[in-house]
């Protein structure tokens, strides 16, 4: 195989073997961009001059006797991350000329283990979307398919890392962006329990920089095989130093189990929102075969499992509920007009959605009440089973649609329609109870797309939900290059 695309794992043996350098990993994988990223547009902005200084730096540093983590390995960063030097826009044109002039934390932390950034890879604009696309930098595409997205906001990651453009890359995940690129693009990702990774500087321009606490979204890893995801999580770990101080550890409890056989595993292929594609049932049910042949054991239902409608509900209003903070007033007083117009007995996600733009602390307060009890459901199923196989999202990669009216975009689910946003539930299931989700290919579906599961595990239970996508690894295969 490529070299390119090689794990982390198996790139920092060879180097600290001596069989390749840093700067022959960097020129590789910057002559695999310059020759097929046109092609893919994942990577929106290049920094090769500033990586090949890295990489001799972190060849200088082997040679001295030095080693850390990830020391020469060539990696990307999603580009709503502040990097100093580059611009960081969210992929908003008014903000084309902002440049920070430092490194968001997670930034940092790469850099302190030795990574080698090529540079930032695409977004949506405001990373509100589910694919990658804006006026800015243009559309990603999918590697398997150009005429598919590569999913969102995480796409450019995604992408780069199914073409072999870097071992690694840091992303964000509010309403699944780590986790449905990777599912698109067949790589593996890892949404960790809420607040376990400093999220400062992954602000959006002009700023300010906060070390803030988020109510739903996280940044965490993505990488080619369950192994690099522990390997960049444990780089990326940890609180802000800002809010904790310096002398703060974060200590992870290790996976539940070592054996695949030992895994008491509960899986879901059904919502009852909206329908399940055939593919992505086929790869809950791949995943769900190699967990029975192993000897795990394996339930199709559990009384326990906190009420899926409810669950699309409340995610879906905490979710828009900061949508409409800076509407005129005009507009956000229609809003309401039409909530106030909604029939009590409307329980669709289009009338959450709307509910949640408008929602008031007071309805604020209720909604989180809800929340803990689904969180208090889930350390109840979690004493029972160690993990949850569930689909991400209902299809792999759609084609690309830029309508602008996002409310208006339909998501074709085996000839059904159905509201285009509707199809994040499945990745609220993880989010709204700020639960750790460790995303996995899981096959290909009939025309050839990947097709990914969630593993989605007990707060804090991040190494179970990692320890198990590495475990299934070994029978199921993982990622395999787009041909």
């Amino acid at each position: 195989m490529d070299r390119n695309f090689h794990s982390a794992s198996r790139q920092a043996a060879a180097l600290r073997a001596g069989e390749v350098s840093s700067v022959e990993l960097t020129d590789a994988a910057i002559t695999a961009i310059e020759q097929d990223d046109p092609n893919i547009n994942a990577i929106c902005v290049p920094d090769f001059d500033r990586a090949r200084a890295t990489a001799r730096q972190a060849d200088q540093a082997r040679a001295r006797g030095e080693d850390r983590p990830l020391l020469g390995i060539p990696v990307t960063v999603k580009e709503s991350y502040n990097l100093a030097g580059l611009p960081t826009t969210w992929g908003m044109p008014q903000y084309k000329d902002f440049v920070p002039a430092e490194d968001a934390v997670q930034v940092s932390r790469l850099k302190a283990a030795g990574a080698v950034v090529l540079g930032k890879t695409n977004v949506p604009l405001g990373l509100q979307d589910i694919q990658s696309f804006n006026e800015l930098y243009g559309t990603t595409d999918n590697p398997w398919n150009h005429g598919r997205t590569s999913g969102g906001s995480s796409g450019g990651s995604a992408a780069a890392l199914a073409s072999g453009f870097g071992a690694l890359s840091i992303g964000s995940d509010l309403a699944g962006s780590l986790r449905t690129p990777a599912h698109f693009c067949g790589v593996y990702a890892h949404k960790p329990t809420l607040g376990l990774a400093a999220m400062r500087g992954m602000t959006p321009p002009p700023g300010p920089v906060l070390p803030t606490e988020s109510d739903l979204a996280v940044v965490g890893p993505m990488a080619r095989t369950a192994g690099d995801l522990t390997l960049l999580l444990d780089v990326m770990a940890g609180p802000d130093p800002l809010t904790y101080g310096m002398a703060h550890e974060l200590r992870l409890p290790p996976a539940r189990h070592e054996r695949l056989g030992d895994f008491r595993v509960l899986v879901l292929d059904r919502h009852p929102l909206l329908a399940t594609g055939a593919a992505v049932r086929a790869g809950v049910n791949r995943v769900a075969d190699a967990l029975v042949a192993s000897g795990a054991r394996v339930e199709r239902h559990s009384p326990l499992l906190p009420d899926l409608a409810e669950a699309g509900s409340l995610y879906t209003k905490l979710l828009f509920s900061g949508s409409t903070a800076r509407f005129p007033v005009d507009a956000y007083e229609q809003l309401q007009a039409r909530a106030a117009g909604l029939s009590p007995d409307d329980h669709s996600l289009d009338a959450a959605r709307l509910r949640g733009m408008v929602m008031t602390h007071r309805d604020s307060i209720e909604v989180n009440n809800r929340r803990e009890l689904h969180r208090d459901g889930w350390r109840q199923l979690f004493g029972e089973f160690d993990a949850v196989v569930c689909p991400i999202t209902p299809t792999p990669a759609f084609p690309h649609d830029h309508n602008p009216d996002l409310l208006e975009r339909r998501l074709d689910i085996d000839g059904a329609e159905y509201p285009y946003f509707d199809q994040l539930v499945w990745a609220g299931l993880a989010t709204m109870p700020g639960l750790p989700a460790t995303a996995i290919p899981a096959g290909r579906s009939p025309e050839g797309l990947p097709v990914g599961v969630q593993l989605i595990g007990p707060q804090f239970g991040d190494r179970t939900t990692l320890r198990l996508a590495e475990l299934l690894e070994h029978h199921i295969g993982g990622f395999q290059p787009p041909k």
